[in-house]
């Protein structure tokens, strides 16, 4: 089952892979945009990257890597997509940074003990059949001290729910949008972790793409119509983050954002 759902989620993101084109990312953005609260998170407490060792996984297009490449890093770029790594080394090419490329299945991460000092992942733990088992293994290949930061999708709130449904063209039918109780697990086995989640009354900006601007869901990616333009969608955005952080403060608020973003030192 677990070998059928990977193979599923391997010809998607080949699929997709093929029909993107670097020269039209813009990797900083994908990290410092206002509307990439997540990352902005992550790079809040990981501090310096330079000469780490890190391995991104579930690299998709490679925006990551290249980040933090052209930051010091020195970057693995892996996927279980072998046309995503391809797109990710592209991606180094044209920003000219250089990265490695592996395809890695997320569960049996095809490194030794204690290999990274930072692994990163953005939006996969939802793709995988065991979460828990990735998570086993980012803690597995950390140097001790070493840290492991991700963001994902969480499944609780009924607005993103419904979206979810729609927009089935742009999806894989076997995601599963994490529960928040994961940061538990998460405490378990490392021993300092920091979370926050992000996207409460901001996702008005969702109903107002298909609502009032009627985007249709199968046609863009919401996910990366909102970095794409977040100039335009910059002073919307901060006004409902405000509104966000106030929501969150109230009891068992956080569980309802779209998504949750963590930093665990091992």
């Amino acid at each position: 089952m677990q070998d059928e759902i990977l193979k599923k989620e391997q010809v998607f993101h080949d699929r997709w892979a093929a029909a993107i084109d670097v020269e039209g990312i813009r990797v900083s953005d994908y990290f410092e945009a206002c509307t990439a609260p997540e990352n902005r998170f992550i790079l809040q407490h990981l501090g310096d990257v330079r000469g780490k060792y890190l391995l991104d996984l579930g690299c998709g297009a490679g925006e990551n890597s290249v980040y933090f490449a052209s930051r010091g890093a020195n970057c693995v770029a892996s996927d279980y997509s072998p046309g995503m790594v391809e797109v990710a080394l592209k991606l180094a090419a044209t920003n000219q940074v250089t990265i490695q490329g592996r395809v890695i299945n997320a569960m049996a991460i095809d490194f030794p003990d204690n290999t990274f000092d930072i692994v990163y992942a953005s939006n996969l733990l939802h793709h995988i059949p065991d979460p828990k088992l990735t998570l086993q293994e980012m803690h597995r290949v950390l140097k001790p001290g070493g840290i492991a930061c991700f963001w994902d999708p969480l499944k609780h709130n009924p607005i993103i729910n419904v979206y979810r449904r729609m927009a089935t063209d742009v999806r894989t039918a076997d995601e599963m949008p994490l529960d928040i109780q994961i940061v538990d697990f998460i405490r378990s086995l490392f021993s300092q972790t920091l979370y926050d989640t992000f996207w409460l009354a901001s996702l008005w900006i969702f109903l107002q793409f298909y609502l009032i601007e009627r985007v249709n869901p199968n046609e863009e990616r919401y996910w990366k119509k909102i970095i794409v333009e977040q100039q335009r969608l910059e002073k919307e955005y901060l006004r409902l983050e405000t509104l966000d952080k106030v929501l969150k403060k109230l009891p068992f608020m956080k569980r309802f954002a779209w998504n949750l973003a963590v930093v665990a030192k091992k």
